[in-house]
């Protein structure tokens, strides 16, 4: 993913940019499948690799194949992206190691999901305790945006396939 981000900042050519950007949306949600967030995946593959591709391509079509060169050299904005990094990964050094059972989202709430969710719900599965009972607003906004890209991507691919529709005398018709 690293690369893919160095390949997007020094290359000029456009196209390439946006393929490239496409390879880093499914690296990412290959990285969400790795850490078992599928939902996010999904999302990710088909809104950051499926959409957001064809929307800039067709961008793209619009203008040039190449960036324009610029005579001034971004040192301030350099600056504040590496500061906003260094602060960010600062922010990370103290937080626990990634499935500890000991770490403080684990003391919080989770015990009383495993303890009393059952009772409190009357449904057998914890995973569904969580996601229909506790969580239940967060998971239909969750379901929403998967409704959403699912829709678009269809809606994509409806265009695509009816794009070009043969006449009856043997022409192309746009």
């Amino acid at each position: 993913m690293v690369l893919t981000v160095f390949l997007i900042v020094k290359l000029h050519n456009l196209f390439a940019v946006v393929m490239i950007s496409g390879i880093y949306s499914l690296l990412a949600a290959t990285f969400f499948v790795v850490v078992d967030a599928v939902d996010v995946a999904f999302t990710e593959a088909a809104v950051g690799a499926g959409v957001s591709t064809v929307l800039m391509l067709g961008a793209l079509s619009l203008t040039t194949r190449t960036e324009k060169t610029g005579t001034r050299k971004p040192f301030v904005p350099l600056v504040v992206v590496l500061l906003t990094g260094g602060a960010l990964v600062y922010g990370t050094l103290d937080m626990p190691v990634y499935g500890d059972p000991n770490a403080p989202i684990h003391q919080h709430v989770a015990p009383v999901y495993l303890e009393e969710g059952i009772k409190e719900t009357g449904v057998p599965n914890v995973v569904t305790v969580v996601l229909a009972s506790y969580r239940s607003y967060d998971t239909m906004g969750e379901v929403t945006v998967i409704f959403t890209a699912g829709i678009a991507v269809m809606a994509l691919l409806a265009v695509g396939a009816g794009g070009r529709r043969r006449r009856k005398d043997g022409e192309d018709k746009a």
